[in-house]
């Protein structure tokens, strides 16, 4: 979990037992100790008394034993006594990743839920512990796609600032309301919420994460920048390298990304953070194009992590590439059965479309219908996946109303502009759908869908130039981006077909005009041959403009680099 409150050792108690204690068997012995049940059978007859004889031998005996046990406890522990550290139980080490910034197991964090709701059925004035209950309802929604528990999350964290306003130091509750608030995809609220905590204490480090997350989703990188480097400053290590990590990867910095995510994967131990580091090996080897190396990757992080899902639907994406559609239509429909997340429902769908199996497609984008619904009614803002659907499959107007009321909420990442621009050339309106695709691919993220988008605006528009630049690109960067959309990006490629020699045809000198030029008379010298005069000969006709295919001019500037790499390794948290 990126948030867990602090507890102190009174919280972390088990309940206490009743004041009144078990009551005693109706029929029990007067005097008899209340707990230890009545004998039945022939144990209910007391044995008769030991003989003398019979006493002796069991007490020399029983020298003999304590002596050898004696002397196999000498052996066995040569120092002393046993002093090895007890072995942390599932509700320790779920407090310990959150004390780390680090996930934790679904099993882990199911015991943590568990042990925190009986606890506060006792105790419900534990505003800490509430905290702590909500957020971890909030992780345990995101990761398992269940929306359900965004609702518990909202009812337990007001409990805590009932118990506790953030004001009076409960400030962990108001991170707890930062990230429900980005797991329902509302970021401006997110914003003001984590903002708040940081106004309080800026020391705080749980509330960076959440601000991450908040200022990607408004499109502000260079805000997130500037909490990624605060974050790495606060909290080293295995959370401030992933994070630095994502932002590397959504500038484009491929090489950078790449390096810290591994360096990441290298020093993560517990197996839901090595899980959550293998994985984003694997989506950078997607983004790539390389899917061998996704599948070998997000294999990786199911080994070490069955309970990490999202690297099968990875997994199933992969497999498309290379394929293996058999394969990939299982773990899809394996993965939404565990993890029934919009997106991966619309992906499963566009590859049946791709397969000709058209019944099954439609069957599915009918489930991705009703998990719109639920989660419309948990407070979950899908607009970004219905729009994606509506722009392909439905209605792309219905799209540009969502998207556009995205872009009022100040949600305006990449892939709000990337979605809005494709839905308003789908609605009829490519020049104005051109510049929120050019928004998108201008951030420097490698995605080939953004890519292609843009170059099928521009060739609607007959940019033609730009147009096949960008497919090409989108095809460089991934042959393979979408079952769907790569053919159809090869064929518009072969439509364009090759750009004509010389260049681009407004870089040529003018043409000749069509008439010969007159010869300009010039005085005979003395005495001397008369020389030819030379002639001009036309100059062919230019040929159709056609853009060049230099490379993409460079987006803004990137912003610098967080601190958190750059920092020695070897410290820990």
């Amino acid at each position: 979990m990126d948030v867990m409150p602090q507890q102190d050792p009174e919280s972390r108690r088990p309940p206490e037992p009743s004041p009144e204690g078990p009551r005693p068997p109706h029929d029990a012995t007067p005097g008899a100790d209340p707990y230890v049940m009545p004998a039945e059978g022939a144990t209910a007859v007391p044995p008769p008394p030991p003989t003398l004889r019979t006493t002796v031998r069991r007490a020399a005996f029983g020298a003999v034993t304590a002596g050898v046990l004696l002397a196999g406890a000498l052996v066995a522990v040569p120092d002393g006594k046993d002093d090895r550290p007890k072995e942390p139980g599932p509700v320790e080490r779920a407090e310990a990743a959150a004390t780390a910034g680090s996930p934790a197991s679904l099993s882990d964090l199911t015991a943590l839920i568990g042990d925190r709701q009986k606890w506060v059925e006792s105790h419900p004035a534990d505003a800490p512990s509430w905290a702590t209950l909500g957020s971890a309802y909030v992780e345990w929604g995101r990761r398992s796609a269940d929306a359900a528990y965004f609702g518990r999350a909202e009812e337990a964290l007001k409990r805590s600032l009932e118990a506790q306003p953030g004001e009076r130091g409960n400030g962990e509750a108001w991170v707890g309301m930062a990230a429900l608030a980005n797991a329902r995809h509302d970021f401006l609220a997110a914003k003001r919420w984590g903002e708040t905590v940081r106004k309080q204490d800026p020391k705080t480090w749980s509330v960076y994460p959440v601000l991450i997350d908040a200022y990607t989703g408004l499109g502000d990188v260079k805000a997130a920048t500037e909490a990624t480097e605060k974050f790495g400053e606060l909290r080293k290590g295995v959370p401030a390298l992933a994070r630095t990590a994502d932002l590397y990867r959504g500038q484009g910095w491929r090489e950078d990304a790449l390096a810290t995510a591994r360096e990441a994967a290298d020093r993560a131990t517990a197996p839901a953070e090595k899980a959550e580091a293998l994985h984003r090996l694997g989506e950078l080897a997607w983004e790539r194009g390389e899917p061998e190396e996704a599948v070998a990757q997000f294999d990786a992080a199911l080994r070490t992590d069955a309970g990490h899902h999202a690297s099968l639907a990875g997994k199933a994406r992969a497999l498309v590439a290379l394929d293996r559609t058999d394969e990939a239509v299982a773990a899809y429909q394996s993965v939404i059965t565990k993890l029934p997340r919009p997106a991966y429902a619309l992906e499963l769908g566009e590859l049946y479309a791709s397969l000709e199996l058209d019944g099954d497609a439609r069957s599915q984008y009918e489930k991705l219908a009703g998990l719109l619904e639920q989660a419309k009614a948990a407070g979950v803002d899908e607009s970004v996946v219905q729009a994606r659907y509506e722009s392909d499959h439905g209605d792309p107007a219905v799209a540009v109303e969502l998207l556009r009321g995205q872009w009022k909420k100040q949600h305006r990442s990449a892939a709000v502009a990337d979605a809005l621009g494709w839905a308003l050339h789908r609605a009829g309106k490519s020049e104005e759908g051109l510049k929120y695709a050019q928004q998108a691919v201008d951030t420097g993220v490698r995605n080939a869908s953004y890519a292609y988008h843009l170059g099928m605006i521009e060739r609607e528009l007959a940019q033609y130039g730009p147009a096949r630049r960008h497919l090409e690109e989108a095809l460089r960067t991934n042959p393979a981006f979408s079952p769907l959309d790569a053919p159809k990006a090869r064929e518009a490629l072969e439509t364009l077909g090759e750009p004509p020699p010389g260049g681009p045809g407004d870089m040529q000198p003018p043409p000749a005009p069509s008439q010969e030029p007159k010869r300009e008379a010039r005085p005979e010298p003395k005495q001397e041959p008369k020389p030819e005069p030379k002639r001009e000969s036309p100059k062919p006709e230019a040929p159709a403009p056609a853009p060049s295919q230099s490379a993409p001019a460079p987006s803004k500037a990137a912003p610098s680099r967080p601190a958190a790499v750059e920092a020695d390794a070897s410290k820990t948290p």
